[in-house]
């Protein structure tokens, strides 16, 4: 056999699903000079294993998003037990990152090319009307803490415009990156829709839920896709944001979508309330 070769059967691919608090981090995506999700964990295996491999992510969230279950694959030569990696890792990664579970997976696995739907959550915190409350500092880094009342009935009924394939090009970053475009190419092909336009995407759930407490509401909205363009989701939730606090009508939303203008919808949602929920995969990987 060809050194090349065996070298390359020598290779195990791993899958990480890990949780992280963003707030501190310039996103997933390595950047010089920038402390990066995906660089910490690239140091970690430097540090663990000998090897530096780039993990790939399944999705780059930006900075200051969080997950909780984001996941990366990679390949390594090292012969590690699967419990060792996990447990050396989280000694060596900083307390805001925590690897959830790791496995081997088939050589044909890719945490991105692989993923056939994502699932994001938003987190809104509102004090209920009449109420002094203030939003907690221990919760402040994870919800968007908004100044002004809001009607779930609304939001609930935005949300259901989103439902089902639509050209999301209103809801997509302006200008987004030739590296955020070239994951959407991914994402396309990945999810069986290389044939459409990039910015269609197939919405398969989206729905507003609320928690309350005595002087409080957390509003949660969560969508699931097989796939999201970038900023997309918090710019679903900035336009229903405006529909909540009745500055927009939800019948508008359809009249967004034609436009295929990012001036057309509401503004982008702040990045500390929007969490990568979980990534799904056939039942040969799954999560």
């Amino acid at each position: 056999m060809p050194e090349s070769s065996s070298l390359a059967a020598d290779l195990h691919t791993w899958k990480l699903t890990l949780a992280y608090d963003g707030t501190d981090f310039r996103g997933w995506q390595v950047q010089p000079g920038e402390r990066t999700i995906q660089g910490e964990l690239q140091q970690a295996l430097g540090r663990v294993t000998g090897e530096i491999p780039l993990p790939q992510g399944s999705g780059r969230t930006d900075a200051g998003v969080h997950a909780l279950g984001q996941v990366a694959s990679f390949a390594l030569r090292a012969p590690i037990p699967v419990e060792n990696l996990q447990r050396a890792l989280n000694r060596t990664l900083p307390d805001s990152i925590r690897i959830l579970n790791a496995s081997t997976a088939p050589s044909t696995f890719h945490a991105r090319h692989s993923a056939v739907a994502k699932t994001y959550e938003y987190r809104v915190w509102l004090a209920k009307s009449g109420c002094d409350a203030v939003c907690s500092p221990l919760l402040a880094r994870y919800v968007d803490a908004f100044p002004w009342p809001l009607d779930l009935d609304k939001l609930e009924s935005a949300a259901q415009h989103f439902l089902g394939e639509h050209d999301f090009l209103s809801f997509a970053a302006t200008d987004p990156d030739s590296t955020t475009r070239n994951e959407k190419a991914t994402d396309a092909q990945s999810t069986n829709v290389e044939e459409q336009p990039s910015t269609i995407r197939t919405i398969f759930s989206s729905t507003w839920t609320k928690k309350e407490t005595e002087d409080t509401d957390l509003l949660i909205y969560r969508v699931r896709g097989n796939g999201f363009l970038h900023h997309m989701v918090r710019n679903l939730v900035g336009t229903m944001l405006d529909v909540g606090r009745g500055h927009v009508k939800a019948e508008a939303i359809p009249g967004i979508f034609a436009a295929r203008s990012r001036s057309a919808a509401g503004p982008t949602a702040p990045a500390r309330g929007l969490f990568l929920h979980s990534v799904e995969y056939e039942e040969t990987h799954p999560h």
